[in-house]
C-alpha cells in the first residue's frame, strides 16, 4: 500500500530541524573547572617553552649520530706530466710520463680527537636536557603561582555580593532611623558612598583578576579564562630538605652539564697535540705502450708549534672552565639566600594570618556590631560605623591577601626542583 506524508508535515519538519541546528552548534559545550593539577597538567603539555627546549634536545642528539665518524672520503680526478711543447704536446697518450689519475683519500683524525669529539656531543646533549628541565621547572612554578594569585583574588572578589547586601541594608536602616526622627540627614546619602567606595575596590580586584588571567594564560593558553575549581595543594615544608635540594636545582645541574661540555672541549684541544693522518690510494693510467700504475701514500700533520697554535686554545679552555667553577658556586649561594630570605617571609606570613584569624577578625566583627548598636540606639554616629566596617573589610581582605601570598611562597618553595607534586600538611 502506498503511504504518502502530507504536505504540511515537511513544513513543519523542515522549520523543527532548521530551528534545532542553529541551536546544536551555537550553543556551546559546557566548559570543563580548571583546578590547580589541571592546569600544571595543560602547562606541561602545551607551554611553547617546553616545545622549544624538546626542539633543542632533539637537536643535541641529532647531532651527536655523527659525531665520532671519520670525515667524508675525496675522490680526486686529474693529468699529470701532460706536455705543453714538443710533438706530443697535450697528448695524453703519447709521453711516457702522462697520466690520467684518479684517487681516493682519507683524513683519519686521532683516536684522542675522536674521543672527546664524541665526549663533546654527549656532553651538550645532557646540558640540552639540564636546561629541558630548568624550562620545565620553571613552567610549573609560573603555572602554580599565577593560578594561586588567581584563586586569592577571586576569594577577595567573592566577598563583595555580601557587602553590598550588608550595604542595601544600612540604607534601609538608615532611611527607617530618619523616619524615626533620628539621624542626620547627611546620613542617607553615607551608604550610597560606602557602596561607590566598595565598588571602586571591587573594579580594582577585577582588573587584577584579569591581569593574574592573563599571566596564567601565557603558560597554558585559552583554558585559563575557565572558572576555577578546588584549592591550591598544601606543601609539607622542610628548610634543611629544601636546602640538600639545591644542589640538585636545575640551574645547579645546567652549569654542571655546562662544565662537562668544557672539560670534554678541553679534551679535544688536547688532542690536537696529536698528529692525524691520512690515506691516498691512486690509479694512474698511461698510454696504451707504457704500463698502468698504482701509488699509495700515508700523509701525517705535524703540530710543530704548540706554544702558537694548541697551547693558548687549551689554557683558554682551563680559564674558562675555573670561571665556570667559580659561577657555579656563586648560584649555589644566591639559591640558598634567597631560601633563607623567603623561608623568613613564611614565618613572618603565618603569623601574620594566624594575628588577623585570632585576633583582628573578632575584634572587627565585635566593632561592628558595637558601633552598629550605637548608632540604632542614637548614641553613636553612622560615620563611626562605616569606618568600622570598611575596617572590617580591609580585614577580610587582607586576609585573604595574606593567605594567597603564603599559597604563592610556598609553591615557590616546593618548585626548588622539578620533584614530583605532593600534598601535605603545611
Amino acid at each position: 500500500m502506498h503511504c504518502s506524508v502530507h504536505p504540511l508535515g515537511h513544513r513543519v519538519s523542515r522549520r523543527l530541524i532548521a530551528f534545532a541546528f542553529p541551536l546544536t552548534v551555537a550553543v556551546p559545550l559546557w566548559a570543563t573547572p580548571l583546578s590547580f593539577e589541571q592546569a600544571l597538567s595543560l602547562a606541561i603539555r602545551g607551554a611553547p617553552t617546553l616545545a622549544a627546549s624538546q626542539a633543542r634536545v632533539d637537536t643535541a642528539r641529532a647531532a651527536a649520530v655523527p659525531a665520532g665518524e671519520l670525515p667524508d672520503p675525496k675522490l680526486a680526478v686529474g693529468v699529470e706530466n701532460l706536455p705543453v711543447a714538443g710533438p706530443d704536446r697535450y697528448s695524453l697518450t703519447g709521453d711516457f710520463m702522462t697520466m690520467q689519475r684518479i684517487a681516493y683519500m682519507q683524513d683519519i683524525p686521532n683516536r684522542s680527537k675522536r674521543e672527546a669529539r664524541v665526549a663533546v656531543a654527549q656532553a651538550k646533549v645532557q646540558q640540552a636536557e639540564s636546561a629541558q628541565q630548568l624550562s620545565t621547572l620553571t613552567v610549573r612554578r609560573e603555572t602554580a603561582v599565577a593560578w594561586i594569585r588567581r584563586y586569592a583574588l577571586e576569594r577577595q572578589i567573592a566577598l563583595f555580593d555580601g557587602l553590598f547586601q550588608q550595604n542595601k541594608l544600612l540604607e534601609s536602616a538608615v532611611q527607617a532611623q530618619l523616619a524615626g526622627g533620628r539621624g542626620a540627614i547627611a546620613d542617607v546619602l553615607m551608604p550610597r558612598q560606602e557602596a561607590a567606595m566598595l565598588a571602586e575596590r571591587l573594579d580594582e580586584l577585577r582588573t587584577q583578576r584579569a591581569q593574574a588571567i592573563a599571566a596564567l594564560q601565557r603558560w597554558i593558553g585559552a583554558a585559563a579564562g575557565e572558572s576555577l575549581e578546588g584549592e591550591p595543594p598544601s606543601w609539607a615544608l622542610d628548610r634543611e630538605a629544601l636546602a640538600h635540594r639545591i644542589q640538585d636545582h636545575p640551574d645547579v645541574n645546567l652549569l654542571s652539564s655546562t662544565s662537562r661540555v668544557l672539560d670534554a672541549e678541553l679534551q679535544e684541544a688536547q688532542a690536537a697535540k696529536k698528529p692525524d693522518w691520512g690515506v691516498e690510494l691512486a690509479y694512474q693510467r698511461r698510454g696504451e705502450q707504457f704500463g698502468d700504475m698504482v701509488s699509495f701514500k700515508v700523509t701525517f700533520d705535524l703540530p710543530t708549534a704548540p706554544a702558537k697554535r694548541q697551547d693558548p686554545l687549551i689554557a683558554a679552555k682551563q680559564l674558562e672552565r675555573m670561571g665556570l667553577d667559580a659561577e657555579l658556586e656563586l648560584v649555589r649561594r644566591e639559591h640558598l639566600q634567597e631560601l633563607d630570605t623567603e623561608w623568613a617571609e613564611l614565618a613572618r606570613l603565618n603569623l601574620a594570618v594566624e594575628r588577623n584569624q585570632t585576633v583582628l577578625q573578632p575584634l572587627m566583627r565585635d566593632k561592628v556590631a558595637l558601633t552598629l548598636s550605637a548608632y540604632q540606639a542614637g548614641k553613636g554616629s553612622l560615620v563611626e560605623h562605616l569606618n568600622a566596617r570598611r575596617e572590617s573589610l580591609e580585614t577580610q581582605l587582607r586576609l585573604f591577601a595574606l593567605q594567597g601570598e603564603r599559597q604563592v611562597l610556598s609553591a615557590r618553595l616546593h618548585f626548588t626542583n622539578d620533584a614530583p607534586l605532593t600534598g601535605g600538611a603545611q
